[in-house]
């Protein structure tokens, strides 16, 4: 059996991780949108546009979890993950 190298340096992609966590918070949030019978596609749209929270519940915690991120970051990831799939 081959041992792994703990030695080893490994390297990974902090902006991979950026994504990841983009994407979990959106998911997260969409989920708790829908939860209490929001379109979860116009809410997001009017915080991304206006910048006002009160778009976003606060059920599950979705409103304090998605201005951990900036507005421009989740613009990226939504062109990136539209493009990807175009």
């Amino acid at each position: 059996m081959d041992k792994l190298d703990v030695t080893q340096t490994m390297a990974y992609s902090t902006e991979a991780l950026k994504q990841e966590n983009i994407r979990r918070i959106l998911h997260d949030v969409c989920n708790a949108l829908e939860e209490r019978g929001y379109n979860a596609v116009n809410q997001l749209a009017g915080y991304l546009i206006t910048n006002d929270p009160a778009y976003i519940s606060s059920h599950k915690g979705a409103r304090s979890s998605i201005q951990q991120l900036e507005r421009f970051e989740i613009i990226e990831e939504l062109v990136r993950a539209y493009l990807k799939n175009d």
